[in-house]
This record gives structure tokens, sequence and C-alpha cells, in this order.
């Protein structure tokens, strides 16, 4: 059996991030265990190398907070399955991200495809994606969910990649993050809660999520002398670039990649963090006040965002 690699230190400061739900996420850890030792032996070293190593449980963690939000003091089964149907979904999403990105690592492990092979990979997507499904034959509301999940994320890719080193705007990135990461956690919220009244606030913790890891991947750039942040090399629009490139001489740098000027397109979407992380603030706050308005206990939705909020700091 592959060995698995412990989780690197880097994960620490996001696990905290779901600190509050140990049981809970304890008790999905077991779940996914079982799953995979009872899954087609072919697939069980790939399900190991995927799920056990990297996870960090952000989203079935959401899940189980707007659960507790609307309904304090519950929790069953029928929960935990549908938070191990979100995070499997969300494990096909890295699967392919990975592939298109052509990461070789995420996280300091070795990403599922260079691990052992492009068909593996894309076959164990497909497998996961069907197990999550069947999680919930019994509850059409999240299969619908899920369903809604695949696509807008699907959709969501493709803009992105068609609209890369285009010098758009920062309602532009909202769009874009709100239909990536944003369609997530709306579906976290949806599936916690059983219907559509945390919808919204999912929406804006994702958005959240989005723009704070931007900001810390610029801000690794910076760090690293200009280099590292494959976000810019590719031209896709990132909160920190949508505002700098409103500097007309920083969008032909963003449209039009060249070594020479990656350096300088690196420091003047660093000089935008201040702006972005301001920007970061004021959504923190929409998502606070959508949770306080919604919420019949606000207090666990409420540490998420404030949680979520310090990833770019």
């Amino acid at each position: 059996m592959t060995p698995v690699p412990d989780v690197p230190p880097a994960l620490v400061d996001d696990l905290k991030r779901a600190q509050g739900f140990d049981p809970q996420i304890d008790e999905l850890k077991r779940f996914l265990r079982d799953w995979i030792d009872r899954g087609d032996p072919e697939m069980r070293e790939l399900l190991e190398w995927q799920f056990i190593a990297r996870a960090k449980y952000f989203r079935p963690a959401t899940v189980f907070a707007c659960h507790q939000a609307v309904s304090p003091g519950t929790f069953d089964r029928d929960v935990l399955r549908r938070a191990a149907a979100i995070e499997m979904i969300h494990n096909v999403s890295l699967i392919v991200d990975d592939i298109v990105d052509r990461s070789r690592f995420r996280r300091g492990v070795m990403t599922l495809h260079c691990r052992f092979g492009l068909l593996p990979a894309l076959m164990a997507s497909g497998y996961i994606a069907a197990e999550a499904f069947r999680l919930c034959t019994d509850y059409p509301f999240g299969i619908e969910r899920l369903a809604e999940l695949l696509k807008r994320l699907a959709a969501a890719e493709a803009v992105q990649w068609r609209l890369r080193r285009q010098p758009l705007g920062v309602e532009d990135w909202r769009y874009l993050a709100g239909e990536d990461t944003g369609t997530m956690f709306e579906a976290c919220a949806c599936m916690g809660t059983g219907d559509e009244r945390l919808r919204t606030y999912g929406h804006l913790l994702g958005m959240l999520y989005h723009g704070c890891d931007d900001v810390g991947d610029v801000r690794g750039a910076v760090a690293l002398g200009g280099g590292g942040d494959q976000d810019l090399r590719d031209g896709i629009l990132t909160l920190p670039v949508a505002l700098a490139i409103r500097d007309p001489e920083v969008a032909i740098l963003f449209r039009n990649p060249s070594p020479e000027g990656s350096r300088e397109l690196v420091a003047k979407v660093g000089a935008a963090l201040p702006a972005a992380e301001a920007y970061l603030d004021r959504l923190a706050d929409e998502a606070t006040a959508e949770a306080q308005r919604v919420a019949r206990d606000p207090t666990v939705l409420l540490h998420l965002v404030r949680n979520t909020r310090e990833l770019s700091r």
C-alpha cells in the first residue's frame, strides 16, 4: 500500500478554521475511511492519497455550522452524509483543477495525477462524484444542490479560462469568485440547513474565502521576489489584479506577459494589496450582516467569517 504522507505544517492554521466541530469532523473522517475501505480495491490507494493526507474539512465544517445556526444542539447521520457528499465534490474539483493547472504539488503533497497518472486520476474523480450522488439517493434537495454545484463550477472554470488576460474589473472578479468558490459554499449552506435560507451567506463566505486566497497567493509571490503565483502567469483575474489593472500601464503588463515584465507586474499587483484587504473587510461585513439577519443563532457563522478573513493576513 502506498504510504500516505503526513499533513503538512502549513495546514495547521487552516484546520483551526474548523474548530468547534471536532466530534463531527472526527466522525466524518471515520465515515470516509470506512467508505474507502469498502470501495473497489483498484481505487483504494488513490482515494487514500486524495482524502486522508490533505483534507482541511472547512467545507464540511461549514455544513455543520449552518446546520447548527438554524437547529442548535442537533446533529444526525443525515447531516454527516451531506457533509461527506460536499467533501467529495470538493475533491473532484481539486483533482480537475490540478490537472488543468498542471500542478505537481498541492500543499506540499504530490497531486493525484502526478502520483498515479492522468487516467487513474480522472477515473477517480468520476468514482468520487458518483458516490456523492449515491449518498443523497433519498434526499432530492441534496441531489439538486450537487447537480447545480457541478454545473456552475464547470461553467465558471470555462468562463475564467476564456477571460484570462483580459483587463476586467472588480465586479467581474466578484462574479467569477461567486460562481467558482461562492457556489461551493452556497451548497454547503443549503445542505446544512436543508433549505435556501443561508444560501446568500454561503455565497458571501465563499467569495471571502476566494479573495483571501487571492491575496495570500500574491503575498507569497512578492515574498519570492516576483515568482510563484501561477494565477498571474496564467492571466487569471484575482482580486488584487482586478484592483491593480485599473492603472492602464499595469493592464498592459497583465495582457502582454513577458519574462522581463513579470517582476514589475508582481510588484504592481503587490501594491494593490491594501486596497484588496479593505475590499475583503467590506465583504466580511456583508457576510456578517447576512448571518445576523437570517440565522436563529448566528454565533458560529460569525466565527467562520472571522476565521476566514484571517486567511489573507
